[in-house]
Protein backbone atom coordinates (compact mmCIF):
# COMPACT_ATOMS: atom_id res chain seq x y z
CA UNK A 1 0.00 0.00 0.00
CA UNK A 2 1.21 3.43 -0.75
CA UNK A 3 2.89 5.37 2.36
CA UNK A 4 1.01 8.47 2.07
CA UNK A 5 -2.20 6.40 2.27
CA UNK A 6 -0.60 4.45 5.35
CA UNK A 7 0.08 7.72 6.87
CA UNK A 8 -3.33 9.21 6.34
CA UNK A 9 -5.20 5.86 7.78
CA UNK A 10 -2.70 5.97 10.63
CA UNK A 11 -3.83 9.69 11.28
CA UNK A 12 -7.24 8.81 11.46
CA UNK A 13 -6.88 6.44 13.53
CA UNK A 14 -4.97 8.58 16.02
CA UNK A 15 -7.66 11.74 15.79
CA UNK A 16 -10.26 8.42 16.35
CA UNK A 17 -8.36 7.33 19.41
CA UNK A 18 -8.18 10.56 20.94
CA UNK A 19 -12.17 11.19 20.53
CA UNK A 20 -12.49 7.71 22.15
CA UNK A 21 -10.05 9.00 25.22
CA UNK A 22 -11.83 11.76 25.45
CA UNK A 23 -15.19 10.36 25.77
CA UNK A 24 -13.66 7.97 28.67
CA UNK A 25 -12.60 10.81 30.39
CA UNK A 26 -15.53 13.22 30.12
CA UNK A 27 -17.61 9.97 31.01
CA UNK A 28 -15.22 9.18 34.45
CA UNK A 29 -16.13 12.85 35.89
CA UNK A 30 -19.89 12.26 35.81
CA UNK A 31 -21.11 10.65 38.57
CA UNK A 32 -22.86 7.38 38.75
CA UNK A 33 -24.08 7.29 42.08
CA UNK A 34 -21.18 5.83 43.56
CA UNK A 35 -18.26 8.00 44.79
CA UNK A 36 -15.28 7.81 42.61
CA UNK A 37 -11.88 9.90 42.96
CA UNK A 38 -12.44 11.27 39.12
CA UNK A 39 -15.31 13.15 40.81
CA UNK A 40 -12.86 15.42 41.70
CA UNK A 41 -10.57 15.27 38.50
CA UNK A 42 -12.12 19.05 37.48
CA UNK A 43 -11.23 20.30 41.02
CA UNK A 44 -8.21 22.72 41.01
CA UNK A 45 -7.21 24.66 43.80
CA UNK A 46 -5.38 27.73 44.37
CA UNK A 47 -2.00 26.52 45.34
CA UNK A 48 0.42 28.87 46.09
CA UNK A 49 -1.13 31.39 43.79
CA UNK A 50 -1.29 28.90 40.81
CA UNK A 51 -4.24 26.83 39.93
CA UNK A 52 -3.44 23.16 40.42
CA UNK A 53 -5.37 19.70 40.02
CA UNK A 54 -6.71 18.32 43.55
CA UNK A 55 -4.89 14.84 43.26
CA UNK A 56 -1.79 16.92 43.08
CA UNK A 57 -1.75 18.28 46.48
CA UNK A 58 -4.00 15.71 48.45
CA UNK A 59 -4.68 12.35 48.59
CA UNK A 60 -8.00 11.62 47.06
CA UNK A 61 -9.54 7.98 48.33
CA UNK A 62 -12.64 6.33 47.97
CA UNK A 63 -13.00 4.38 51.67
CA UNK A 64 -16.61 3.12 50.91
CA UNK A 65 -19.26 3.62 48.10
CA UNK A 66 -21.06 6.85 49.33
CA UNK A 67 -17.49 8.62 50.71
CA UNK A 68 -14.79 10.31 49.54
CA UNK A 69 -11.88 11.54 51.84
CA UNK A 70 -9.29 13.94 50.74
CA UNK A 71 -6.23 14.28 52.97
CA UNK A 72 -4.08 17.39 51.67
CA UNK A 73 -0.27 16.86 52.28
CA UNK A 74 0.07 20.42 53.74
CA UNK A 75 -2.95 20.53 56.52
CA UNK A 76 -2.97 24.54 55.42
CA UNK A 77 -4.69 23.59 52.41
CA UNK A 78 -7.70 22.39 53.99
CA UNK A 79 -9.89 25.56 53.92
CA UNK A 80 -8.78 26.33 49.97
CA UNK A 81 -9.62 22.65 48.43
CA UNK A 82 -12.98 22.82 50.75
CA UNK A 83 -13.59 26.23 49.05
CA UNK A 84 -12.44 24.73 45.68
CA UNK A 85 -14.94 22.17 45.91
CA UNK A 86 -17.81 24.35 46.98
CA UNK A 87 -16.83 26.68 43.55
CA UNK A 88 -16.56 23.63 41.63
CA UNK A 89 -20.20 24.01 41.61
CA UNK A 90 -20.64 19.75 41.65
CA UNK A 91 -23.41 19.46 44.23
CA UNK A 92 -21.07 17.85 47.29
CA UNK A 93 -20.98 19.15 50.25
CA UNK A 94 -17.49 18.81 51.67
CA UNK A 95 -16.89 18.44 55.57
CA UNK A 96 -13.89 19.67 56.88
CA UNK A 97 -12.72 17.65 60.45
CA UNK A 98 -9.34 19.01 60.83
CA UNK A 99 -7.37 16.42 59.43
CA UNK A 100 -9.10 15.53 55.88
CA UNK A 101 -11.80 16.72 54.33
CA UNK A 102 -14.55 13.83 54.10
CA UNK A 103 -17.38 14.23 51.51
CA UNK A 104 -20.78 12.23 51.50
CA UNK A 105 -21.84 11.41 47.95
CA UNK A 106 -25.41 11.61 48.04
CA UNK A 107 -27.95 8.65 46.36
CA UNK A 108 -28.99 9.98 43.05
CA UNK A 109 -32.62 10.66 42.19
CA UNK A 110 -34.49 9.46 39.20
CA UNK A 111 -34.68 12.79 37.57
CA UNK A 112 -30.70 13.37 38.39
CA UNK A 113 -29.99 10.01 36.73
CA UNK A 114 -31.87 10.77 33.71
CA UNK A 115 -30.04 14.01 33.29
CA UNK A 116 -26.66 12.21 33.78
CA UNK A 117 -27.67 10.05 31.11
CA UNK A 118 -28.72 12.12 28.51
CA UNK A 119 -25.82 13.79 29.47
CA UNK A 120 -23.46 10.90 28.75
CA UNK A 121 -24.96 10.74 25.57
CA UNK A 122 -24.60 14.07 24.62
CA UNK A 123 -20.79 13.09 25.35
CA UNK A 124 -20.71 10.17 23.55
CA UNK A 125 -22.57 12.12 20.52
CA UNK A 126 -19.36 14.59 20.46
CA UNK A 127 -17.19 11.40 20.16
CA UNK A 128 -19.07 10.82 17.16
CA UNK A 129 -18.74 13.93 15.58
CA UNK A 130 -14.91 13.74 16.24
CA UNK A 131 -14.71 10.15 14.65
CA UNK A 132 -16.74 11.69 11.65
CA UNK A 133 -14.91 15.00 11.55
CA UNK A 134 -11.62 12.30 10.98
CA UNK A 135 -13.10 10.17 8.09
CA UNK A 136 -13.84 13.67 6.58
CA UNK A 137 -10.36 14.71 7.09
CA UNK A 138 -8.86 11.68 5.79
CA UNK A 139 -11.53 11.07 2.81
CA UNK A 140 -10.06 14.84 1.92
CA UNK A 141 -6.43 13.51 2.04
CA UNK A 142 -7.11 10.13 0.04
CA UNK A 143 -8.52 11.94 -2.79
CA UNK A 144 -5.41 14.41 -3.12
CA UNK A 145 -3.02 11.36 -3.33
CA UNK A 146 -1.85 10.69 -6.96
CA UNK A 147 -3.55 7.16 -7.43
CA UNK A 148 -5.57 4.93 -9.25
CA UNK A 149 -9.49 5.15 -8.80
CA UNK A 150 -9.50 1.49 -7.15
CA UNK A 151 -6.71 2.36 -4.79
CA UNK A 152 -8.63 5.33 -3.25
CA UNK A 153 -12.19 2.92 -3.44
CA UNK A 154 -10.20 0.47 -1.11
CA UNK A 155 -8.21 3.56 0.93
CA UNK A 156 -12.01 4.99 1.78
CA UNK A 157 -13.44 1.73 2.55
CA UNK A 158 -10.73 0.97 4.86
CA UNK A 159 -11.75 4.59 6.40
CA UNK A 160 -15.34 3.91 6.80
CA UNK A 161 -14.33 0.54 8.88
CA UNK A 162 -12.44 2.25 10.94
CA UNK A 163 -15.16 4.91 11.25
CA UNK A 164 -17.79 1.79 12.23
CA UNK A 165 -15.24 0.28 14.30
CA UNK A 166 -14.60 3.31 16.37
CA UNK A 167 -18.62 4.06 16.12
CA UNK A 168 -19.30 0.92 17.80
CA UNK A 169 -16.72 1.53 20.50
CA UNK A 170 -18.35 4.23 21.31
CA UNK A 171 -22.00 2.91 21.64
CA UNK A 172 -20.59 0.46 24.05
CA UNK A 173 -18.47 2.88 26.32
CA UNK A 174 -21.54 4.53 26.33
CA UNK A 175 -23.95 1.66 27.20
CA UNK A 176 -21.73 0.87 29.83
CA UNK A 177 -22.06 4.32 31.42
CA UNK A 178 -25.75 4.34 31.16
CA UNK A 179 -26.44 1.13 33.13
CA UNK A 180 -23.93 2.32 35.73
CA UNK A 181 -26.04 5.94 35.71
CA UNK A 182 -29.11 3.91 35.78
CA UNK A 183 -28.30 1.03 38.55
CA UNK A 184 -30.00 1.67 41.82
Amino acid sequence: MNEEIEFILDTAKEQMEAAIAHLQKELASIRAGKASSAMLSTVFVDYYGSQTPLGQIANVSTPDPRTLSIQPWEKQMLQVIEKAIMNANLGLNPMNNGDMIIINVPPLTEERRLQLAKQSKSEAEDAKIGIRNARKDANNDIKKVEISDDAKKIAEDEVQELTDDYTKKTDGILAVKEKEIMTV
